[in-house]
């Protein structure tokens, strides 16, 4: 007789009627099949690589900034932002933007999170602090502020289609009376080192969203703890890895493979996938990282020998944020907006900067070689035979 699958955790009957799940304290017991070791190798090299391009950088915040607006852009799409890379990049450089100005200060709070995380992890551990501190950045003033931004729920909430209730939801996360305690047992595994961080932060993530802790924002806060617990293993020397692309991508094979967890106690695909994601997301910033430095070491060729260094100076600018106004470069680097244009008329001579606006006041241009590096779809798969 086949074995029957058991829940990983308990379903506990609520004073109204319904069911909800409570997750058991992590970790569970992990079978190291050669498929789950294979998964954690490939993921650990390419990873590894990832943190030693991003070691090699000269200057790595030039490539870090896009990363970070990129996966906030990914993150919020899959909780139904539209706004894209581009309208991001071309709003923070002063350009007029279409889009409505919630989508983009969505993705701009997931950008303030990250960035605010990351200085924090300075003083202050992956914790439930830390969490509460991230969701009130991420959520303030957008969709889902009446939401209490940086305070856990005190009410049940669920997950399911428009219009469903807890009695006939998809998922229904602990009760507000369980849910402190698997919050108190997450935080003690974060500072678990006993697993290999990979495995750790897989296993996390899913405990993160089983509990669903806030009333909105659970999923962006999650995939931003990723991040952040990469960052503060030294695992990677800057946030260069984000896997919303992935999750966004194959985002039916993600939720089911939650799912298969909570209800089956199927850890060995959930972990499988992750690792999966962490090995070709790697390879994707590593194949993006490359190529725009080879972008712009072309392009500082092309300007190099010239007696001005401002249009070397804003090629590196560029690597931030492919778009750009005359103006914007004048205060930025504090130079007069006749000579600020004259280097932005050489590179356009060069075809490294586009016009794209199309008034002529306070025009806007892009490095677009650059903007398609950094729109280029995920690459799902691996970038040589296994």
């Amino acid at each position: 007789m086949a074995a029957v699958k058991r829940l990983w955790g308990k379903k506990v009957k609520t004073l109204e009627g319904y069911n909800a799940f409570v997750p058991n304290p992590l970790p569970p017991n992990i079978s190291w099949t050669a498929e789950l070791i294979r998964s954690l190798s490939d993921a650990d090299r390419a990873i590894g690589n990832l943190a030693g391009e991003g070691r090699a950088l000269p200057n790595p915040h030039l490539l870090i900034r896009p990363f970070v607006r990129r996966e906030a852009v990914l993150s919020s799409r899959i909780e139904g932002t539209q706004a894209t890379l581009g309208e991001l990049l071309a709003a923070e450089a002063g350009s007029v933007v279409e889009r409505s100005a919630d989508d983009l200060r969505e993705v701009g709070n997931y950008v303030v999170a990250m960035e605010y995380g990351l200085e924090r992890l300075n003083k202050l551990p992956l914790s439930l602090r830390l969490i509460r501190e991230l969701h009130k950045r991420l959520m303030q003033d957008v969709r889902g502020n009446q939401a209490t931004p940086g305070q856990f729920r005190r009410s049940q909430n669920w997950i399911g289609p428009p219009g469903c209730t807890p009695e006939n939801a998809s998922y229904v996360p602990p009760p507000p009376q369980e849910m402190d305690g698997c919050l108190n047992e997450l935080e003690r595994f974060f500072h678990d080192t006993s697993l290999p961080p990979l495995l750790q932060i897989a296993l996390a993530h899913y405990q993160f969203e089983a509990i669903h802790p806030f009333l909105d924002g659970n999923g962006r806060v999650g995939r931003l703890l990723i991040t952040l617990f990469l960052v503060e293993r030294q695992i990677l020397p800057a946030p260069l890895l984000y896997l919303s692309a992935f999750f966004e991508a194959t985002r039916q094979d993600y939720y089911d493979r939650l799912n298969a967890v909570s209800n089956r106690n199927e850890w060995q695909p959930w972990l499988e996938y992750f690792l999966n994601g962490v090995a070709r997301q790697s390879e994707d910033a590593i194949g993006r990282a490359q190529a725009i430095k080879s972008l712009l070491s072309r392009w500082r060729q092309t300007v190099a020998g010239q007696a001005s260094k401002l249009p070397t100076i804003l090629i590196d600018l560029l690597a931030e944020n492919p778009y750009c106004t005359i103006r914007g470069i004048s205060e930025r680097l504090d130079v007069a907006f006749t000579t600020a244009q004259r280097a932005v008329e050489r590179l356009a001579k060069q075809s490294i900067l586009v016009e794209v606006s199309s008034g002529k006041r306070d025009r806007v241009y892009c490095a677009k070689a650059i903007l398609d590096i950094l729109e280029e779809p995920a690459r799902l798969s691996p970038e040589r035979p296994e």
